[in-house]
C-alpha cells in the first residue's frame, strides 16, 4: 500500500477542489468534492470524504472499485513554478456505517456516508 505523504501530503492539505474519477459503463465518470472535506488517515494510506449524493460514483465502485484522486495547489511549490499537482490512485467504496461514516459525521453531519480510498500509488504532476 501506498502512501500520501511529503508534497503529495503538502498538496492535499492545501488544495481548495479534489477531482475524483471512476471508470462507469459509458467511460470515465467525473465527481468533485471540496478539499477541506478530505480526511486523510495518520499513516496516508486511507482518504475519507463524507458522501451526501454521489450515486453514479457509488454504483460505478461497485461494479469496478478502481479509483483516482486529482488535487492541485498553487500555494505548493511545483518544479518549475509555484503550482503542484498530486495523482492518487486506489481502490474505494461508498460505506453506509461504521468507524469512517461515524468520522465523517463528526464534521459533517448531513452526510449519508463516506467515500473511503485506500491508496494503491501516489504521484506528483506539474
Amino acid at each position: 500500500m501506498a502512501r500520501i505523504e511529503g508534497v503529495c501530503r503538502e498538496v492535499c492539505d492545501a488544495t481548495e477542489y479534489v477531482t475524483i474519477v471512476t471508470d462507469g459503463p459509458e467511460g470515465p465518470h467525473l465527481a468533485g468534492h471540496w478539499g477541506n472535506y478530505m480526511r486523510i488517515d495518520e499513516a496516508g494510506e486511507t482518504v475519507v470524504f463524507p458522501v451526501g449524493r454521489f450515486q453514479r460514483t457509488e454504483q460505478n465502485l461497485r461494479a469496478n472499485g478502481r479509483i483516482q484522486l486529482l488535487a492541485a495547489s498553487r500555494k505548493v511549490q511545483g518544479t518549475r513554478s509555484p503550482g503542484q499537482g498530486c495523482v492518487i490512485e486506489g481502490r474505494g467504496e461508498v460505506v453506509l456505517t461504521g468507524q469512517h461514516v461515524d468520522l465523517v459525521r463528526e464534521k459533517f453531519p448531513w452526510a449519508r456516508g463516506a467515500l473511503v480510498v485506500r491508496v494503491s500509488s501516489v504521484s506528483t504532476q506539474l
